[in-house]
């Protein structure tokens, strides 16, 4: 019998899909839900993600941030549909968004849309000329307009998670958080980051630890830890 907690989501962001899958059999039923990234896509982690699924009847959470014109959207996101995967992000520009939804109808796949990645602060943006203004209100606006154009949810900072829960756009709809450190964690490339207990209070459906637990000398008394600080 499963002890997870499914809004965790543990995030595979190791060096190779094999490396990752004896992380999930060192986890086994003390985690549900996994976030496989870009960086493995081309190590196998499609084929991980397909197998953690139909095989172990574990959540998956593609994060993708698929960024294109709308027919390349909709055709990537149609065939990503045919795998029976839980999450998919986007970035949270209408037009891709409205893309992604349609490449997703009759599938179960909800469509996340990205707002500002966690990992960027003021200055960062603008170095990349993104409009002036505080990073919390970017977010909102950005949260708002992927919202209004059918995003199934957000991926936003845990800083930003309770503006995000207070739109009227956002019921309903789920918020991810990355960025989340477990007390006593180092924050590593992260500049936007709360524990699991906030972000959760802050209105975050779903969290994803990466490196706290799968550097952890004990992995699974590490995702443990994460799910005691929800409550």
């Amino acid at each position: 019998m499963s002890n997870s907690d499914d809004r965790l989501i543990v995030a595979l962001d190791l060096p190779t899909a094999i490396a990752a899958h004896e992380l999930t059999m060192k986890l086994a039923d003390s985690v549900s839900f996994y976030k496989i990234g870009l960086g493995m896509l081309t190590t196998g982690g499609l084929a991980l993600a397909n197998e953690l699924k139909q095989e172990h009847g574990k959540r998956i959470f593609l994060d993708m941030k698929l960024f294109d014109i709308s027919a390349t959207i909709e055709k990537a996101v149609k065939g990503l549909a045919q795998f029976d995967l839980d999450f998919l992000t986007v970035h949270g520009d209408p037009h891709v968004v409205r893309a992604a939804k349609e490449g997703a109808a009759g599938s179960n796949m909800k469509i996340l849309g990205v707002t500002i990645l966690t990992s960027l602060d003021r200055q960062d943006l603008d170095a990349s000329l993104i409009k002036q203004g505080d990073m919390q209100d970017l977010v909102l606006e950005r949260a708002g307009n992927a919202f209004n154009a059918g995003a199934d949810g957000i991926i936003a900072s845990p800083q930003e998670a309770a503006a995000i829960r207070a739109l009227p756009e956002a019921k309903d709809r789920l918020i991810v958080t990355p960025g989340v450190r477990p007390a006593g964690s180092a924050a590593n490339d992260q500049k936007r980051t709360a524990t699991p207990g906030d972000a959760i209070k802050n209105g975050a459906d779903h969290i994803v630890v990466g490196r706290p637990i799968w550097q952890a000398t004990d992995p699974v008394a590490a995702a443990k830890a994460a799910v005691a600080e929800f409550t």
